[in-house]
Parts: C-alpha cells; structure tokens; sequence
C-alpha cells in the first residue's frame, strides 16, 4: 500500500479524501510507541459511504440484483485476494492490537477466506425463492430479498474475522455495507480495501470508514442505514438495541460474555493431552475473547488438582511480545484496557480470592501493557470477578459439588455466549451442555465452526451469526399468495 492511501477512506470503489482533520493516533501495545497514524471518521464520510451504499443497492442491474452464482464468484475472488494479503495482515494486527502471531496467523489470515468462500457456496445453492403449497387450496411463492444497507461495527480483538461474521453472509444474501473499524485496529482495515478493490467488488458495495463510538452511533442512527451489525460491550450493545428499536430497525448483537467451564468429576485433567484445548477455550488471544470460560467450576472432590492444573498451564505459557512466533500471551490492546484487568484482580483480592499465580506485570518486560496470567482460586460466584467481564488472562476457579449445582452456578450469570463441559464421558458431557443457559457450548474444546449459528442469551446479545440462518439476519422475506 501506498502512505496515499493510508491519508484517505474507501468509499464507493475508490480513496476519497476525509471530511476533517482529525487523526487516529495508533499505539503499539507491545512497545507503547506510536506506531502510525489515519484519518479519523466524520460524520460527513459516514454519509458518503452511505449513500454510496444505497446507491450500489438500488441499482437496478447492480450487486442486490446479480444472481447468488455471480455473487459468489467476486466473493471467491476476494478471499484470493485476502489469501495474498495475509502475512501483511497478520504482522498488521498483531502490531495494533497485541494478538499473538500465532493466533493471527491461524484465525485473522484465514477465517475471513473461509466465512466467504462458505458464503459464496450457499449463494450457489440458493434459489432465493420457492413455491409452497398451501392448506387452502391454492400456493405460495416465498421470496428472499437483501435487506439493504448494513451498518457494521466491529471491534478491535479480531477485527477481520469479526468483520467477515457480518459482510461474508450480508454479500451472499446481495446486501451493500458501510464498515467501521475500530480506531484501534485500523492499518488492517486498509489491507482489506486494498483488497475489496483488487478483487473487483463493485463500487459502493463495501465502504470503510474507521472511528470511534461517536461515529459508530452516529451511523447506527442514520436514515440510509437498513439493519446494524455491531459485535463489542453489552453497556454498547444496549444503547444501540435502543436506537434500534426506536426506529424498528433490525440489529444483531454479539456482546460480552462470562462463560463456565464446567470441570465434570471424570475428566482427564493431563495437560499434555488436554492442554491446548484448555487454553484456547479459556485464555486466547490474551483473554480478550468475548465467549471465553474464564469461570472454571471444579469439582470440590478434584479442587485443587483443578487448581494445581490451571495454575500449571498459566505457569507455563509464554509472556512476550505479540510479533514473536513464541508469544502465547501478549499484552493488553490498550493502557486503558491493563488497567481495567488489574482493576478488577484489585478487587478479586479484596474479597477474599487467593491468587496462585499471576497477579502482577511481567517483571522481565519493560515495556508494553502486559499483564500476568493470573488464577485465583476460592472464588465464590457472586464476586466482581466471577460476574463481570474483565477481558483480559484472569481466570476464577469455583468449587461445586454435583452436576446439577455447577449448572446452577453456570446459568447464574447475567451472560450466556459460550461455555465447556469438559468430561470423559461424551453423552454426560452433551446432557451437561443441554441446560448450560448459553448461545454455544463445547465438549472439551470451543472453537466456533462457520455451518453453526453463533450468538448469545441474555446480555451476550440479539441475533445469530455464522451458518446458514445468517443469511436470514441479512434478508426480507414476502409471501405473494398465487
């Protein structure tokens, strides 16, 4: 990319200057060191992305008219562009918003190729229409139409694969989007342009505008928009359900999340066999992942064997920069968001919590917003720690003494995105997942799959993502009785 392109926004198929002089100053979270800077959104570039949106979706021979086979084919040709991009992407992301590489290379450089080419796929199959017969004598035709314009925000800990959960099923169903970015994560946003662009996407069908929350309520609200698709805080998420509901506008929330990881009494507690899975379940991408089990209900009979366990693999895993192929912990997106996880392992130790490891920064890295993996144990479930989101590597152990109790304490959260039951016995262990209150659950493991909806109860949100009922989120439906 060109520092031209870096001093402007994509909006209908090409760089356009910025309405102000505002700057997005980035900061890189492993070294505290401005790393760069962009054009910070306006209002005015939110209304030219939108009515370039609205024009390319009111285009008669234009994206919203093509059939689902030509749809797919650009999409398909994105994901090729995407996949040359992807070393860039991954160095880009890691940068801004401290993402291990390791964790960039397998989610971020791929899960967005993956999302459109499942999409482009049900583009294929999808007739848009069918006829049903009816129970009075005569038929229906059923017709699926997009839904228009979609607001899409996403926000900073997977800015592409949160990104492609809302624009790889909107294109498919033949909508047009206005995206933006978090001002956290914003050198990634230009790659994906960069991209948009090479792949021949028509112009005004994908704009981006980068910004902060002034700028997203600000499109959230806007007259050209059809439907919001907002992933970030619940507190964010209700203001926008409001707005949203005000103007009857269709929305799909992903918000915050306190899962459970329900230890079961017979599981195999080997670190070598289970290990990988436990983390990435429980302290991926820095703890900074929305459906994590960062409440970890043990069995009183196997406690502190729970315990030795979890302590064990916080010990072990390694704390550095995010750009280090060996990072497995990086640091905090953000100074702001470090002092929101010490805040909240402050108050973990005032009521009483017992930290086994953790705790502190790091004392080997002299820069960078870095926090201990940090456990605590003899955690009761009504501590700040066990019922607020910290968004960040802490996790609360929780005894429990039968099946029925920890499902008791799982449900008692004013959450419910993701969750584990980890067990030995796979039937116990889907009977567990069947009364966990939650959106998603895994059997020892949670990775969420594309062909599955993903979504949360509660304060976790509205709405589902992924498989096929996203195609649903981003269409209209009419009955034309025949």
């Amino acid at each position: 990319m060109t520092t031209t392109e870096f001093e402007q926004f994509y909006i209908n198929g090409d760089w356009q200057p910025p309405k102000s002089n505002n700057r997005i100053t980035v900061v890189s979270p492993n070294t505290e060191q401005v790393i760069g800077s962009v054009p910070d959104g306006a209002e005015g570039d939110v209304d030219a992305a939108v009515a370039a949106a609205r024009a390319a979706f009111a285009d008669p021979s234009g994206w919203s008219r093509w059939s689902g086979d030509k749809r797919a084919a650009v999409m398909e040709r994105l994901a090729d562009e995407l996949d040359k991009r992807a070393p860039e992407m991954v160095q880009a992301i890691s940068s801004q918003n401290g993402m291990p590489v390791a964790v960039a290379e397998k989610l971020e450089a791929v899960f967005p190729q993956l999302l459109l080419r499942y999409y482009a796929g049900l583009a294929r199959e999808n007739a848009f229409e069918e006829t049903r017969p009816g129970l009075l004598g005569g038929s229906t035709l059923v017709t699926s139409a997009p839904i228009g314009v979609v607001g899409a925000i996403v926000p900073w800990n997977f800015p592409q694969a949160l990104a492609a959960f809302k624009y790889a099923p909107g294109l498919a169903a033949g909508c047009t989007f206005v995206i933006k970015p978090s001002p956290e994560t914003v050198f990634d946003s230009y790659l994906f342009a960069e991209a948009v662009k090479a792949a021949g996407i028509p112009a005004g069908v994908i704009n981006i505008v980068p910004g902060g929350r002034e700028l997203g309520a600000y499109l959230v609200a806007h007259p050209g928009v059809d439907k919001v698709a907002f992933t970030g805080s619940t507190a964010a998420g209700r203001n926008i359900a409001e707005v949203c509901g005000r103007l009857l506008r269709p929305v799909t929330l992903e918000l915050g999340g306190k899962s459970a990881a329900i230890i079961l009494d017979d599981v195999d507690l080997d670190l070598a066999k289970i290990g990988e899975q436990l983390f990435a379940a429980t302290l991926l991408n820095n703890g900074q992942v929305c459906y994590l089990g960062t409440r970890i209900l043990a069995p009183r009979s196997r406690y502190q064997e729970v315990v030795d366990t979890f302590t064990g693999l916080a010990g072990s895993l390694n704390v550095g920069d995010a750009l280090d192929a060996t990072t497995q912990i990086g640091p905090m997106a953000s100074s702001r968001q470090r002092d929101r996880v010490e805040s909240y392992i402050a108050k973990g130790k005032g009521d009483g919590a017992k930290i086994t490891i953790g705790g502190g920064r790091p004392a080997d890295l002299d820069a960078g917003w870095f926090v201990e993996p940090t456990i605590f144990a003899d955690v009761d479930n009504n501590y700040a720690i066990a019922q607020e989101e910290i968004f960040g590597p802490v996790l609360s152990l929780i005894p429990y003494d039968s099946d029925s109790e920890a499902i008791a304490i799982a449900n008692a959260s004013d959450y419910g995105l993701g969750g584990t039951v980890w067990t030995s016995d796979h039937d116990r262990g889907v009977a567990v997942a069947r009364q966990i209150e939650s959106g998603t659950v895994g059997i020892n493991n949670y990775l969420p799959d594309p062909t599955a909806p993903f979504g949360g109860v509660k304060g976790s949100g509205l709405g589902r993502e992924l498989g096929p009922e996203a195609l649903l989120a981003y269409s209209v439906q009419k009955s034309i009785y025949l």
